[in-house]
């Protein structure tokens, strides 16, 4: 008796892992029939993703024009790269790009491991008044206004009033003018950022270290590991994906470093170190009125950030194996 098989296409089925004209269509109407209020809730952050991100990306063709108020800005003439050769050209281009990638990477080197061994050490508390008032120290800053931060650190280290040349006085050092001097301007800034950020980043890990299988520490402590051990060979692997990502995105943000903070703490006598793309920006297009220059500026700016996420983002995936997209 001779078996004859017959294709898929023959017989009227359709082949394993291809859906027949209309599926996917039936499957929507079907998703959207009995999930409504889920697709509901998207509508608002879609619109501002919309609104206020992507429709404002199509006015970079500012940048490439000769921008005009009253031709306004898909009638201003063409100028092609002349915005650009302006500003590599410009004498302070170099310094403002040292300054912006100095400041940025000082942040994230310093940033990330603080709020790794944060969230290490938090999670080995047993003691629970303990470690809920040490999260609620470290967390509340987050919450404060940046202006208020900076306003701060300004009181902190004023020369003759602030509590920290109060303190040096009384071992007979002279005060320092730390905010006039260049030389502390990135340590102020990176530091008062640890401080009113490291808490908020280590929730971040906790809630990481919370997913990790008790059975691997039980495994761990069976086999005679030590507190440290079980750290370094159950929680940190455990942490690493969600490290790597948060790293990635730091880098990939390292040219975009806040505005507010850094305009704040500039004076005219640590303007050598505080003055960054984002205050040239600032200055340039709405203190001067150049918009197509400041354009120009703030896109290159994002091309190098765009760069620099993508560079990190495939070197962490070939040696961690974990990557944004991965």
């Amino acid at each position: 008796m001779t078996l004859t098989m017959r294709r898929p296409e023959a017989s009227g089925v359709p082949p394993r892992g291809r859906r027949p004209p209309g599926a996917r269509i039936r499957a929507l109407k079907k998703s959207l029939r009995y999930h409504w209020q889920l697709y509901l809730l998207l509508i608002l952050p879609l619109l501002y993703f919309a609104v206020f991100k992507y429709i404002p990306m199509s006015n970079a063709v500012l940048a490439f024009k000769n921008y005009n108020v009253i031709a306004g800005i898909w009638g201003s003439d063409w100028v092609g790269l002349k915005n650009f050769d302006a500003f590599f050209s410009n004498p302070v281009f170099w310094n403002l790009v040292k300054n912006t990638f100095l400041l940025s990477f000082y942040t994230v080197i310093a940033s990330f491991p603080i709020a790794i061994i944060l969230a290490l050490a938090l999670n080995e508390v047993r003691q629970g008044f303990f470690k809920r008032s040490v999260q609620l120290v470290t967390y509340a800053p987050y919450f404060i206004s940046t202006v208020v931060v900076v306003s701060m650190t300004i009181l902190v280290l004023a020369p003759r009033l602030g509590i920290v040349n109060r303190g040096l006085g009384f071992f007979g050092v002279d005060a320092i003018d730390y905010l006039g001097d260049p030389s502390y301007f990135r340590h102020i800034y990176v530091w008062s950022e640890i401080w009113q950020t490291a808490g908020y980043s280590a929730v971040i890990y906790l809630a990481a270290l919370a997913g990790i299988d008790p059975a691997l520490h039980e495994a761990a402590k069976v086999d005679g590991a030590g507190r440290l051990r079980r750290i370094m060979h159950v929680d940190i692997p455990g942490i690493l994906p969600t490290a790597v990502i948060i790293l990635v995105l730091g880098v990939g943000n390292i040219m975009a470093i806040g505005f507010e903070k850094a305009f704040l703490l500039q004076n005219p006598l640590n303007l050598s170190q505080s003055e960054i793309i984002a205050t040239y920006v600032y200055k340039t297009g709405l203190l001067n009125a150049d918009f197509s220059l400041a354009t120009a500026v703030g896109l290159f700016n994002s091309v190098i950030n765009l760069l620099l996420l993508l560079f990190v983002n495939v070197i962490a995936k070939r040696v961690t194996g974990n990557g944004l997209w991965s």
